[in-house]
Formats: structure tokens, C-alpha cells, sequence
């Protein structure tokens, strides 16, 4: 049995969470007050996954840049292909909030969105 410790990332009361495995299954997970680091625990240990965040730059418009981020939780593996694929980036303005910069990011059929409009 191995047992990993994490601090839950769901809520802002940060528990402390104690997870036990038997190779790639999880057996236990403890220290949570809620469901949701349950949930997170279990997550974290067999298929991590993120939110990235970066910004691309705009021609034409209000600002030089405009942030973006993945519209849904990619692979923890895939962020540094997701923030490369960002980085040659150019829109036209107006951008504006949910606008699809990227349809699918890394091949992980995830889109980015911009999150803040640009006139």
C-alpha cells in the first residue's frame, strides 16, 4: 500500500487529505470535511488535470494582449504544449470574452477562450 499526501485545492479550507492506494486504485481517502476533496483526491492521484491560463497578443486593438484560457481542465502532462501552442499567437481585435483563440489546444480537444474583451 502506498499513501500520499495532498492538500486539497477545492474549497478554500485547504485539508489536509491522506490518499491510499494499492497500485493505481485508490483504497482511501481521509482528512477531507467535505465530498468535493474526496473528489479531488481521487482525481489528483489517477488523472491530474489543470485549467491553463496565459495571454496572447492583439493587433489592432485597445490593449497589446489579451488573456486566454482553456475552456475546460487538460491533462497536467499537456500544459507546456498547451502555453507553446500560445506562444505565436496573434488575434485582431475586437476580441471578446469566449471568443475560441484556439479549437483544440495540444490535441486534447480542448478550446482556449479569451476572457477579457479587447475593442
Amino acid at each position: 500500500m502506498e499513501e500520499r499526501n495532498l492538500t486539497c485545492i477545492s474549497c478554500p479550507m485547504g485539508c489536509p487529505l491522506t490518499v491510499v492506494m494499492n497500485g493505481a486504485e485508490v483504497v482511501n481517502v481521509s482528512g477531507n470535511t467535505c465530498r468535493r476533496g474526496e473528489v479531488y483526491a481521487k482525481k489528483e492521484v489517477t488523472n491530474p488535470t489543470r485549467i491553463v491560463t496565459s495571454t496572447v497578443r492583439v493587433e489592432g486593438g485597445s490593449a497589446d494582449m489579451v488573456s486566454v484560457k482553456t475552456k475546460e481542465d487538460v491533462p497536467k502532462g499537456k500544459i507546456f504544449e498547451c502555453v507553446e501552442a500560445l506562444k505565436d499567437v496573434i488575434v485582431k481585435a475586437p476580441v471578446h470574452i469566449g471568443d475560441v483563440i484556439i479549437s483544440d489546444v495540444a490535441g486534447t480537444g480542448v478550446a482556449i477562450v479569451a476572457t477579457k474583451n479587447v475593442e
